[in-house]
């Protein structure tokens, strides 16, 4: 194999602006904002707009869609639609 082709892996913190929780885990993504982690080290800060954390299929918070009034106007629209 080659020598030095492949990205560094490193610890980086992910933070979800949607929740505000932090995690940190290893990534070869960078970043020049940084942050002082729990442990005391300093690590490169990566901003999300959604994680599991706020994700609404891993929370279980889905919207429940107006199905029915949708389905009304389905029908109300192609009433007649196919009949000869």
């Amino acid at each position: 194999m080659k020598s030095d082709i492949h990205p560094k892996y490193a610890p980086v913190v992910f933070r979800d602006l949607a929740s505000g929780v932090s995690f940190l885990t290893k990534s070869t993504v960078g970043s020049n904002k940084t942050v002082e982690w729990e442990d005391g080290n300093t690590y490169p800060l990566i901003e999300v707009e959604i994680s599991s954390e706020s994700h609404p299929f891993y929370t279980g918070k889905q919207r429940i869609m107006d199905s029915a009034g949708r389905v009304e106007r389905f029908n109300a629209r192609f009433k007649g639609f196919g009949k000869k």
